[in-house]
Protein backbone atom coordinates (compact mmCIF):
# COMPACT_ATOMS: atom_id res chain seq x y z
CA UNK A 1 0.00 0.00 0.00
CA UNK A 2 3.02 2.43 0.64
CA UNK A 3 4.29 1.61 -3.03
CA UNK A 4 1.37 2.24 -4.23
CA UNK A 5 0.43 5.57 -2.21
CA UNK A 6 4.00 6.78 -3.35
CA UNK A 7 3.71 5.97 -6.75
CA UNK A 8 0.42 7.32 -7.05
CA UNK A 9 2.01 10.57 -5.29
CA UNK A 10 4.94 10.99 -7.76
CA UNK A 11 2.64 9.80 -10.47
CA UNK A 12 0.49 13.20 -9.46
CA UNK A 13 3.02 15.74 -9.17
CA UNK A 14 4.21 14.60 -12.68
CA UNK A 15 0.97 15.75 -13.70
CA UNK A 16 0.61 18.64 -12.10
CA UNK A 17 4.38 19.82 -13.27
CA UNK A 18 3.38 19.12 -16.86
CA UNK A 19 0.47 20.68 -16.55
CA UNK A 20 2.48 23.68 -15.18
CA UNK A 21 4.08 23.96 -18.73
CA UNK A 22 1.36 23.70 -20.84
CA UNK A 23 -1.32 26.00 -21.79
CA UNK A 24 -4.07 24.76 -19.75
CA UNK A 25 -1.69 25.78 -16.53
CA UNK A 26 -4.76 27.90 -15.20
CA UNK A 27 -6.38 24.66 -14.71
CA UNK A 28 -3.78 24.62 -11.30
CA UNK A 29 -5.78 27.93 -10.27
CA UNK A 30 -8.92 26.64 -10.70
CA UNK A 31 -8.44 23.16 -8.72
CA UNK A 32 -7.09 25.14 -5.92
CA UNK A 33 -10.39 28.09 -5.74
CA UNK A 34 -12.98 25.71 -7.50
CA UNK A 35 -12.63 21.79 -7.39
CA UNK A 36 -10.86 21.82 -3.33
CA UNK A 37 -13.30 23.85 -1.67
CA UNK A 38 -16.02 20.59 -3.06
CA UNK A 39 -17.57 22.88 -5.74
CA UNK A 40 -17.26 21.76 -9.69
CA UNK A 41 -18.22 25.04 -11.28
CA UNK A 42 -17.82 28.88 -9.96
CA UNK A 43 -20.18 29.25 -6.99
CA UNK A 44 -21.66 32.26 -5.35
CA UNK A 45 -19.19 33.85 -3.05
CA UNK A 46 -15.31 32.55 -4.53
CA UNK A 47 -14.46 36.33 -5.03
CA UNK A 48 -13.46 35.53 -1.59
CA UNK A 49 -10.86 33.49 -3.92
CA UNK A 50 -9.83 36.00 -5.93
CA UNK A 51 -8.70 39.51 -5.89
CA UNK A 52 -11.20 42.42 -6.60
CA UNK A 53 -11.16 45.77 -7.46
CA UNK A 54 -13.58 47.92 -4.89
CA UNK A 55 -17.17 49.47 -6.66
CA UNK A 56 -17.32 52.34 -4.00
CA UNK A 57 -20.31 52.53 -2.09
CA UNK A 58 -22.32 56.08 -2.44
CA UNK A 59 -21.69 58.58 0.46
CA UNK A 60 -25.15 59.56 0.31
CA UNK A 61 -26.97 55.97 0.34
CA UNK A 62 -30.36 55.76 -1.20
CA UNK A 63 -32.74 52.95 1.34
CA UNK A 64 -35.37 50.86 -0.67
CA UNK A 65 -38.84 52.03 0.64
CA UNK A 66 -40.92 49.63 1.69
CA UNK A 67 -44.23 48.91 0.52
CA UNK A 68 -47.28 49.14 3.05
CA UNK A 69 -47.43 45.03 2.76
CA UNK A 70 -44.43 44.26 3.31
CA UNK A 71 -43.85 40.84 3.95
CA UNK A 72 -47.27 40.74 4.87
CA UNK A 73 -48.37 38.09 2.12
CA UNK A 74 -46.51 34.78 1.45
CA UNK A 75 -45.47 33.08 -1.23
CA UNK A 76 -47.42 29.47 -0.62
CA UNK A 77 -45.97 26.58 0.67
CA UNK A 78 -45.24 25.09 -3.44
CA UNK A 79 -43.25 28.37 -4.40
CA UNK A 80 -41.20 27.88 -0.91
CA UNK A 81 -40.11 24.48 -1.41
CA UNK A 82 -39.45 25.32 -5.13
CA UNK A 83 -36.96 28.38 -3.77
CA UNK A 84 -35.22 26.06 -1.14
CA UNK A 85 -35.05 22.73 -3.86
CA UNK A 86 -33.25 25.33 -5.78
CA UNK A 87 -31.18 26.17 -3.23
CA UNK A 88 -32.15 29.74 -3.48
CA UNK A 89 -30.58 32.60 -1.15
CA UNK A 90 -32.32 35.33 -2.27
CA UNK A 91 -35.66 36.34 -3.33
CA UNK A 92 -37.41 39.92 -3.76
CA UNK A 93 -40.47 41.42 -5.15
CA UNK A 94 -40.37 45.22 -5.87
CA UNK A 95 -43.47 47.08 -6.53
CA UNK A 96 -44.05 50.67 -7.49
CA UNK A 97 -39.99 51.01 -6.04
CA UNK A 98 -41.03 49.75 -2.81
CA UNK A 99 -40.15 46.44 -1.60
CA UNK A 100 -43.45 43.76 -1.27
CA UNK A 101 -41.40 41.02 -0.14
CA UNK A 102 -37.95 39.69 0.49
CA UNK A 103 -36.43 36.42 1.94
CA UNK A 104 -33.05 35.08 2.33
CA UNK A 105 -32.01 31.76 2.91
CA UNK A 106 -29.10 29.52 3.24
CA UNK A 107 -27.20 31.68 5.96
CA UNK A 108 -27.68 34.97 3.18
CA UNK A 109 -29.09 38.19 4.32
CA UNK A 110 -29.65 41.73 3.47
CA UNK A 111 -26.29 42.69 3.34
CA UNK A 112 -24.68 39.25 1.84
CA UNK A 113 -22.96 40.04 -1.48
CA UNK A 114 -23.51 37.08 -4.21
CA UNK A 115 -21.53 36.56 -7.35
CA UNK A 116 -23.77 37.89 -10.48
CA UNK A 117 -22.05 35.44 -12.69
CA UNK A 118 -23.39 36.54 -16.19
CA UNK A 119 -25.92 39.74 -15.10
CA UNK A 120 -22.91 41.89 -15.00
CA UNK A 121 -22.49 41.43 -18.81
CA UNK A 122 -25.88 44.24 -18.53
CA UNK A 123 -23.82 46.42 -16.03
CA UNK A 124 -21.43 46.72 -19.09
CA UNK A 125 -23.60 47.30 -21.92
CA UNK A 126 -24.75 50.65 -19.36
CA UNK A 127 -21.01 51.42 -19.17
CA UNK A 128 -21.34 51.61 -22.64
CA UNK A 129 -24.09 53.65 -23.15
CA UNK A 130 -22.69 56.22 -20.48
CA UNK A 131 -19.13 56.08 -22.68
CA UNK A 132 -21.94 56.73 -26.27
CA UNK A 133 -23.07 59.91 -24.28
CA UNK A 134 -20.06 60.82 -22.52
CA UNK A 135 -18.35 61.24 -26.09
CA UNK A 136 -15.46 59.19 -25.36
CA UNK A 137 -17.02 56.14 -27.78
CA UNK A 138 -18.44 57.85 -31.00
CA UNK A 139 -21.89 55.56 -31.06
CA UNK A 140 -22.56 52.18 -31.80
CA UNK A 141 -21.18 51.61 -35.49
CA UNK A 142 -17.94 52.68 -34.03
CA UNK A 143 -15.09 50.34 -35.16
CA UNK A 144 -13.79 48.34 -31.95
CA UNK A 145 -10.13 48.38 -34.06
CA UNK A 146 -10.05 52.26 -32.91
CA UNK A 147 -9.55 51.34 -29.26
CA UNK A 148 -8.17 47.55 -29.79
CA UNK A 149 -5.46 47.88 -33.22
CA UNK A 150 -4.18 44.26 -32.50
CA UNK A 151 -7.69 42.77 -32.75
CA UNK A 152 -6.79 39.87 -35.03
CA UNK A 153 -8.93 38.07 -37.79
CA UNK A 154 -10.15 38.05 -41.51
CA UNK A 155 -13.53 40.45 -40.35
CA UNK A 156 -11.86 42.29 -37.01
CA UNK A 157 -11.63 45.45 -39.39
CA UNK A 158 -15.94 45.06 -39.67
CA UNK A 159 -16.62 44.56 -36.12
CA UNK A 160 -18.32 47.44 -34.13
CA UNK A 161 -19.05 48.62 -30.68
CA UNK A 162 -22.44 47.76 -31.11
CA UNK A 163 -21.87 44.13 -32.52
CA UNK A 164 -20.21 43.23 -29.39
CA UNK A 165 -23.03 44.71 -26.94
CA UNK A 166 -25.59 42.61 -28.75
CA UNK A 167 -23.65 39.36 -29.25
CA UNK A 168 -22.80 39.30 -32.73
CA UNK A 169 -18.87 39.88 -33.09
CA UNK A 170 -17.99 36.88 -35.02
CA UNK A 171 -15.62 36.36 -32.69
CA UNK A 172 -13.90 32.42 -32.04
CA UNK A 173 -15.37 31.38 -28.67
CA UNK A 174 -16.75 28.10 -27.40
CA UNK A 175 -19.32 28.87 -24.64
CA UNK A 176 -18.57 25.57 -22.48
CA UNK A 177 -19.19 26.23 -18.10
CA UNK A 178 -18.86 22.41 -16.93
CA UNK A 179 -15.65 21.59 -19.60
CA UNK A 180 -12.18 22.80 -17.85
CA UNK A 181 -10.33 22.69 -21.15
CA UNK A 182 -12.84 25.33 -22.85
CA UNK A 183 -11.54 28.83 -23.34
CA UNK A 184 -14.85 29.93 -20.88
CA UNK A 185 -13.26 27.77 -18.36
CA UNK A 186 -10.27 29.58 -19.40
CA UNK A 187 -11.39 33.04 -18.97
CA UNK A 188 -12.22 32.30 -14.83
CA UNK A 189 -8.91 31.72 -14.45
CA UNK A 190 -6.10 32.99 -16.47
CA UNK A 191 -3.98 35.93 -15.42
CA UNK A 192 -3.67 37.99 -18.22
CA UNK A 193 -7.38 38.22 -19.49
CA UNK A 194 -6.35 41.07 -22.37
CA UNK A 195 -4.01 38.11 -24.26
CA UNK A 196 -6.42 35.32 -24.06
CA UNK A 197 -9.19 37.32 -25.98
CA UNK A 198 -6.38 38.94 -28.74
CA UNK A 199 -5.93 35.12 -28.79
CA UNK A 200 -9.81 34.68 -30.20
CA UNK A 201 -10.34 36.19 -33.91
CA UNK A 202 -12.73 37.32 -35.61
CA UNK A 203 -13.60 34.73 -37.64
CA UNK A 204 -16.69 35.53 -39.31
CA UNK A 205 -19.10 38.46 -40.62
CA UNK A 206 -19.67 40.32 -37.47
CA UNK A 207 -23.10 42.30 -37.32
CA UNK A 208 -25.46 39.34 -38.64
CA UNK A 209 -26.84 36.78 -36.18
CA UNK A 210 -26.93 36.86 -32.49
CA UNK A 211 -24.76 33.95 -30.87
CA UNK A 212 -23.82 34.45 -27.13
CA UNK A 213 -20.15 34.44 -26.50
CA UNK A 214 -18.55 35.75 -23.04
CA UNK A 215 -15.57 36.59 -24.66
CA UNK A 216 -17.52 39.32 -26.22
CA UNK A 217 -18.29 41.13 -23.50
CA UNK A 218 -15.45 41.00 -22.11
CA UNK A 219 -13.96 42.60 -25.23
CA UNK A 220 -16.16 45.53 -24.74
CA UNK A 221 -15.19 45.99 -21.23
CA UNK A 222 -11.13 46.28 -22.94
CA UNK A 223 -12.96 48.92 -24.91
CA UNK A 224 -14.61 51.09 -22.44
CA UNK A 225 -11.71 50.36 -20.81
CA UNK A 226 -9.63 51.53 -23.22
CA UNK A 227 -12.17 54.65 -24.36
CA UNK A 228 -12.58 56.25 -21.11
CA UNK A 229 -8.69 55.64 -19.42
CA UNK A 230 -10.39 54.52 -16.30
CA UNK A 231 -10.70 50.76 -14.68
CA UNK A 232 -14.28 49.18 -15.07
CA UNK A 233 -14.64 49.48 -11.52
CA UNK A 234 -13.81 53.01 -10.97
CA UNK A 235 -15.77 53.79 -13.55
CA UNK A 236 -19.07 52.16 -12.49
CA UNK A 237 -18.58 53.20 -9.15
CA UNK A 238 -18.51 57.12 -10.54
CA UNK A 239 -21.10 56.94 -13.37
CA UNK A 240 -23.45 54.28 -11.63
CA UNK A 241 -22.92 52.84 -8.24
CA UNK A 242 -22.66 56.51 -6.30
CA UNK A 243 -25.56 58.35 -8.36
CA UNK A 244 -27.80 54.93 -7.91
CA UNK A 245 -27.06 55.95 -4.20
CA UNK A 246 -26.12 51.48 -3.38
CA UNK A 247 -25.84 50.75 0.34
CA UNK A 248 -22.77 48.16 -0.20
CA UNK A 249 -19.34 48.44 -1.70
CA UNK A 250 -19.65 46.02 -4.56
CA UNK A 251 -16.46 43.74 -5.35
CA UNK A 252 -15.75 43.08 -9.23
CA UNK A 253 -13.29 40.05 -10.07
CA UNK A 254 -9.40 40.44 -11.29
CA UNK A 255 -8.11 38.03 -13.13
CA UNK A 256 -4.81 38.99 -11.28
CA UNK A 257 -3.69 40.52 -7.93
CA UNK A 258 -2.01 43.58 -9.39
CA UNK A 259 -3.13 46.26 -12.10
CA UNK A 260 -5.40 43.40 -13.18
CA UNK A 261 -8.68 43.63 -15.53
CA UNK A 262 -12.01 43.42 -14.76
CA UNK A 263 -13.52 39.82 -15.21
CA UNK A 264 -16.36 41.89 -17.11
CA UNK A 265 -18.16 39.02 -18.42
CA UNK A 266 -19.14 38.35 -14.94
CA UNK A 267 -18.55 38.30 -11.41
CA UNK A 268 -19.82 41.43 -9.55
CA UNK A 269 -20.14 40.45 -6.32
CA UNK A 270 -23.52 42.66 -4.78
CA UNK A 271 -26.26 42.41 -2.21
CA UNK A 272 -29.99 41.73 -3.57
CA UNK A 273 -30.91 44.57 -3.15
CA UNK A 274 -28.21 46.61 -4.33
CA UNK A 275 -28.50 44.47 -7.95
CA UNK A 276 -32.33 45.21 -7.91
CA UNK A 277 -31.14 48.95 -8.36
CA UNK A 278 -30.23 47.97 -12.10
CA UNK A 279 -33.31 46.86 -12.61
CA UNK A 280 -35.24 49.70 -11.71
CA UNK A 281 -33.09 52.01 -13.70
CA UNK A 282 -33.85 50.35 -16.55
CA UNK A 283 -37.04 50.12 -15.90
CA UNK A 284 -37.21 53.91 -15.43
CA UNK A 285 -35.13 54.50 -18.83
CA UNK A 286 -32.15 55.51 -17.22
CA UNK A 287 -33.83 57.96 -14.90
CA UNK A 288 -33.20 58.23 -11.16
CA UNK A 289 -34.40 60.04 -8.36
CA UNK A 290 -34.70 63.14 -10.67
CA UNK A 291 -31.71 62.43 -12.47
CA UNK A 292 -31.27 61.46 -16.16
CA UNK A 293 -28.17 58.86 -15.75
CA UNK A 294 -28.35 56.70 -18.63
CA UNK A 295 -29.90 58.20 -21.94
CA UNK A 296 -33.22 57.16 -22.61
CA UNK A 297 -33.27 56.20 -26.11
CA UNK A 298 -30.38 54.09 -25.34
CA UNK A 299 -32.24 51.86 -22.89
CA UNK A 300 -35.22 51.56 -25.21
CA UNK A 301 -32.62 50.22 -27.55
CA UNK A 302 -31.53 47.72 -24.87
CA UNK A 303 -34.21 46.76 -24.16
CA UNK A 304 -35.85 45.53 -27.66
CA UNK A 305 -34.26 42.42 -30.14
CA UNK A 306 -31.68 43.85 -32.70
CA UNK A 307 -32.36 40.74 -35.02
CA UNK A 308 -35.68 39.74 -35.76
CA UNK A 309 -35.13 36.08 -35.45
CA UNK A 310 -33.40 36.53 -32.07
CA UNK A 311 -35.96 38.15 -30.22
CA UNK A 312 -34.59 37.18 -26.75
CA UNK A 313 -31.83 39.46 -26.94
CA UNK A 314 -31.51 43.40 -26.98
CA UNK A 315 -28.10 45.14 -26.38
CA UNK A 316 -27.02 43.49 -22.79
CA UNK A 317 -30.84 42.20 -21.53
CA UNK A 318 -32.42 39.33 -22.43
CA UNK A 319 -36.02 39.46 -23.26
CA UNK A 320 -39.39 38.01 -23.54
CA UNK A 321 -42.77 37.71 -23.47
CA UNK A 322 -44.96 36.06 -20.37
CA UNK A 323 -48.74 35.67 -19.54
CA UNK A 324 -48.48 38.76 -22.62
CA UNK A 325 -46.45 41.00 -20.62
CA UNK A 326 -43.03 42.18 -22.11
CA UNK A 327 -40.04 41.21 -19.82
CA UNK A 328 -36.67 42.23 -19.84
CA UNK A 329 -34.13 40.41 -17.42
CA UNK A 330 -30.33 40.46 -16.32
CA UNK A 331 -28.96 36.10 -16.18
CA UNK A 332 -26.39 34.57 -15.14
CA UNK A 333 -25.09 31.11 -14.41
CA UNK A 334 -26.87 28.83 -11.13
CA UNK A 335 -29.88 31.13 -11.84
CA UNK A 336 -29.19 34.64 -10.79
CA UNK A 337 -32.10 36.71 -12.27
CA UNK A 338 -32.97 40.30 -12.16
CA UNK A 339 -36.76 40.30 -14.25
CA UNK A 340 -38.62 43.01 -14.89
CA UNK A 341 -42.63 43.89 -15.67
CA UNK A 342 -42.50 47.06 -17.01
CA UNK A 343 -46.08 47.08 -17.51
CA UNK A 344 -46.63 45.75 -13.51
CA UNK A 345 -43.97 47.92 -12.14
CA UNK A 346 -42.51 44.47 -11.27
CA UNK A 347 -39.04 43.85 -10.27
CA UNK A 348 -37.95 40.52 -9.05
CA UNK A 349 -34.80 39.58 -7.69
CA UNK A 350 -33.81 35.90 -7.42
CA UNK A 351 -29.94 34.70 -6.39
CA UNK A 352 -29.40 31.56 -5.78
CA UNK A 353 -27.09 27.84 -6.15
CA UNK A 354 -28.95 26.21 -8.62
CA UNK A 355 -31.60 26.93 -11.25
CA UNK A 356 -33.47 24.14 -13.52
CA UNK A 357 -31.63 22.83 -16.64
CA UNK A 358 -35.12 22.01 -17.81
CA UNK A 359 -36.39 24.36 -20.79
CA UNK A 360 -40.06 25.98 -19.81
CA UNK A 361 -42.96 25.10 -22.10
CA UNK A 362 -46.70 25.99 -22.14
CA UNK A 363 -45.21 29.60 -21.42
CA UNK A 364 -46.63 31.16 -23.93
CA UNK A 365 -43.44 32.83 -24.21
CA UNK A 366 -42.70 35.06 -27.43
CA UNK A 367 -39.23 33.91 -28.08
CA UNK A 368 -39.80 30.06 -28.13
CA UNK A 369 -38.82 29.37 -24.67
CA UNK A 370 -35.49 29.43 -24.42
CA UNK A 371 -35.19 29.98 -20.69
CA UNK A 372 -35.06 27.57 -18.27
CA UNK A 373 -38.63 27.05 -16.22
CA UNK A 374 -37.48 28.66 -13.19
CA UNK A 375 -37.60 32.09 -14.73
CA UNK A 376 -41.33 31.78 -14.83
CA UNK A 377 -42.22 30.31 -12.30
CA UNK A 378 -40.29 33.05 -9.99
CA UNK A 379 -42.24 35.59 -12.30
CA UNK A 380 -45.68 33.85 -11.86
CA UNK A 381 -45.22 34.11 -8.12
CA UNK A 382 -44.33 37.91 -8.14
CA UNK A 383 -47.10 38.51 -10.29
CA UNK A 384 -49.68 36.44 -7.76
CA UNK A 385 -47.81 38.57 -4.98
CA UNK A 386 -49.36 41.97 -6.68
CA UNK A 387 -52.90 40.34 -7.70
CA UNK A 388 -52.89 39.94 -3.58
CA UNK A 389 -51.96 43.33 -3.08
CA UNK A 390 -54.14 45.17 -6.08
CA UNK A 391 -57.08 43.36 -4.04
CA UNK A 392 -56.62 44.47 -0.63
Amino acid sequence: MKRFLLAFGLLLAMAFSLLYITKYNYLLNGVSTIYLTGHTTAYLTDYKKFSNNSVLVSDTPQAWPLHRFYNQFSLGETIEDYLEDRKTVAYLVIKNDSILYEKYYYGFGVDSRSNSFSMAKSVVSALMGIAIQEGAIKGLDQKVLDFIPNLQGPYAHQLTVGDLASMASGQKWSEEYYNPFSVTSASYFVKDLDALILEQPIYEKPGEVFRYKSGTTQLLGMVIKKATGKTLSTYLSEKLWQPLGANQTALWQLDSEENGMEKAFCCLAVNARDFARFGKLYKNFGFWNGTQLLDSSFVALSIKPRFEESPEYGYGFWLDNFQGKKVFMMRGHLGQYILVVPDEDMIVVRLGHLKDKEKATNTKSSVGDPFTKDIYVYLKAGLEMIKNVSNN
